[in-house]
């Protein structure tokens, strides 16, 4: 499967438990990490594990199973690593406060339309 094709399935799917403030940040000049990071917020912890839980289960499906899984202890910064396309869930704090488009400022971003 294409990778891009991937990252927006997954960040459409964010948008099904209301994820906001969406982007799509293309490593692949820049890290061998993974080829995209689907960055997303939410305004609780619930929400945060509402998202993770819906892209996992619409995703395990379709037969696409989770490599890794990361922050579920705190739901501030879940991460659900699918190899090409790594999706984090910030709380909208934490996200200020990690600021992953910063660190990564040399990728190239497509932003999602969200309702929020």
């Amino acid at each position: 499967m294409d990778s891009l094709k991937f990252a927006k399935e997954i960040s459409e799917l964010t948008k099904l438990k209301k994820a906001f403030n969406i982007k799509i940040m293309d490593l692949r000049k820049i890290s061998g990490i993974a080829d995209y990071f689907v960055v997303c917020s939410a305004d609780s912890d619930r929400q945060v594990k509402a998202i993770a839980d819906e892209v996992d289960e619409k995703l395990v499906e379709r037969g696409i199973k989770c490599f890794h899984r990361e922050g579920f202890e705190t739901l501030n910064w879940v991460i659900l690593d699918y190899f090409d396309v790594i999706l984090h869930i910030f709380r909208n704090e934490s996200r200020s406060y990690y600021n992953l488009e910063k660190l990564w400022g040399d990728a190239p971003v497509i932003e999602i339309e969200s309702d929020k």
